[in-house]
This record gives structure tokens, sequence and C-alpha cells, in this order.
């Protein structure tokens, strides 16, 4: 089980999404932003999620063309705010970011919120957009079920992934129940729990078991989980540590042990989706 997971993802309709990409929230204006990109381009990640509402997506754009990857090798996510939700808006502002970006394709484009106000229209833009070619793939984030029931029920459109706050101490079993039955892929924010849980016993111990860090515990456990995890630093050694974990793997036991973690904690207790109608 060591290497199986250093291969990439197969989402529905047909993109592969690497499994740990480099989350840029609050990594920093200008060269912050920069900066943290090309350190995870050389430690090896080739998938970067930003979103318009981070306000940084000019820089995450400037920090490909400089590296020396091909844009085809670099899996780009980013997300359209609830402000510009709306058919045409939302194809407006999707124009927005892929100029802000400097790139043609957007691999993954996301619902940020799930916004009661025009979701639908919202969710039939991005198909336009998917169909039009100038995205790889289409999805949601912190979509809970009855947000996805919605959108499936009145397009027929299945989002391809929802993003969502992942982590041994809030597994939403039945939210992840119910994506993996309809083929929504689960991507991880915040699977580090913001560095808030670092100094949980059962997490350090497992970490002092195998030998690593308690973020690499945390994503390989994201991994071995099935999830896409993407980890947020601007700080170059870690971004290198978060990324070193395809040589070894968490047991049976150890998995347990962390599982039995979870108690429904927020990092963020005012960032709640399931208040949302």
């Amino acid at each position: 089980m060591k290497h199986d997971l250093a291969s990439p993802l197969l989402l529905a309709g047909g993109t592969n999404i690497p499994r740990v990409g480099l989350g840029v929230f609050r990594a920093g204006s200008g060269a912050g932003t920069r900066n943290a990109v090309r350190y995870g381009l050389d430690a090896g990640y080739r998938h970067i999620d930003t979103a318009a509402v981070y306000r940084n997506e000019t820089e995450v754009g400037e920090a490909l063309r400089q590296s020396e990857i091909a844009r085809d090798e670099v899996f780009l996510t980013t997300k359209l705010w609830r402000e510009d939700y709306g058919y045409d808006r939302a194809l407006k502002a999707f124009d927005e970011s892929r100029d802000r970006l400097g790139v043609e394709v957007i691999d993954l484009y996301l619902m940020h919120w799930p916004n009661p106000e025009k979701r639908v229209q919202t969710w039939r833009a991005l198909e336009a957009l998917r169909e039009s070619g100038c995205c790889r793939a289409i999805g949601v984030s912190n979509f809970t079920i009855p947000h996805l029931s919605q959108i499936i029920d009145a397009t027929g459109i299945t989002p391809a992934v929802n993003q969502i706050e992942l982590h041994p101490f809030r597994q939403q079993r039945e939210l992840v129940a119910f994506c993996r039955a309809h083929g929504i892929a689960l991507v991880a924010w915040a699977p580090l729990t913001k560095g808030q849980r670092f100094e949980e016993p059962t997490l350090r111990s497992v970490a002092a078991e195998v030998q690593r860090t308690v973020p690499q515990v945390l994503i390989r456990w994201s991994l071995q989980k099935g999830f896409v995890a993407i980890p947020k630093s601007s700080n170059q050694i870690r971004i290198g540590e978060n990324f070193a974990v395809f040589d070894f793997s968490l047991s049976e036991a150890q998995m347990a042990r962390l599982d039995a973690l979870d108690e429904g904690y927020r990092t963020a207790p005012g960032w709640d989706p399931s208040v949302v109608a």
C-alpha cells in the first residue's frame, strides 16, 4: 500500500486529479503566494488549489508561468464566489478568473458555497463551461446532501468533486457515503486541522510510531480514506514535508485509532454550510 496512492485519482468524466495539492488560502499577497507555489512545484506538487475570493489567482498564474513545468502537467483548481452566482454572471466571473490565472483551460472549477440564491442556474452555467471545453471538470465546495440533491435532481448533472472540511476530527461520514454512492470525489480542505489539533495524544502517538510528522500522518490518513488532500503552507520546508507522504502507510489499527477521533470538530465554527437552505 506504500505507493498505490501516488497515482492520480480519476474523476467522473475522465479527468485525473493529483491526490495531494497545494492550497493557497491566505498564502500571502504578491511574493507570498508566488513563492509558495514555486516551493510546491519544486517539491513535486502538480495540483494547485486557489479561488477567486482568495485574491491571489494572478500570483498563482505568475508562478506557473515562471516555472519550467509545462502547463498541462499542473492541475489547476479555482472557485466561483457566491457574489458571482447566476448564469450570466458566473460565465463572466469564470473568464475573469481565467484571465487572472493567464491560462486557456482551468482543470477544475467549483461553486465555492451552497448559496441558496441562483444555485441551480449557476450550476447550469458551470456545465456550459465544461461542455465548451474551457474547464475540464466541474464541482462544488461545502455542499451538504440536500444541496447536492437539489442540483442533481434539477439538472441531471452530478458534480465531479465536493471539496469539504475533512480530517480525523471531522469525518462527515454520511456526506462522504452519499458522495461515494454518486461517484463524487472528495477533496479535503483543512486536512491539517489548520494546526489546531496537532497536540492531540493519539495523533502524536501514531506519528511517533511511523516516525513521521503529525501533518504527514494527517495527509496520509486522508489519502488512505480515498480523499484528495490540499494542505496549505507557505513555509518551504513544511511544503516539502507535506508532499513526502507516499513512501509509508498507516496500519489498519492506526487508521482505526485515528477514525475514533471523530467529534464533528470545525476549524472555522462560523463556516457552517448546514445552516444554508
